[in-house]
């Protein structure tokens, strides 16, 4: 089994920053993909950002130039860095783990972001 447990999340102003942080514990395997997906009220789960255990990304269109993703592969670690953030920008972010093999999925429990004045 696999846990991921996020941190981070919070209250920002617009046009401030905030980092994400999620640590994945378990039988991860690999290879292996993680990243951030975010839910904001009334919608649908959407990508933020991917990441392969081979640092190979993925950005939505709406975060690109605004939010870095970077892991560190001996603490099974990924991390958002969220810059320039908006009012649209705030969710619920959840942390997402797929074993590339077995293509099991495994998520957080989420961290919420509010960016608010």
């Amino acid at each position: 089994q696999v846990q991921l447990v996020e941190s981070g999340g919070g209250l920002v102003q617009p046009g401030g920053s905030l980092r994400l942080s999620c640590a994945a514990s378990g039988r991860i395997g690999r290879p292996n993909s993680m990243g951030w997906y975010r839910q904001a009220p009334g919608k649908e789960r959407e990508l933020v950002a991917t990441i392969t255990d081979r640092s190979g990304t993925n950005y939505a269109e709406f975060v690109k130039g605004r939010f870095t993703i970077s892991r560190d592969n001996a603490q099974n670690t990924v991390y958002l860095q969220m810059n320039s953030l908006n009012a649209e920008d705030t969710a619920v972010y959840y942390c997402y783990l797929i074993n590339l093999y077995t293509l099991r999925e495994y998520w957080g429990q989420g961290t919420q972001v509010t960016v608010s004045s």
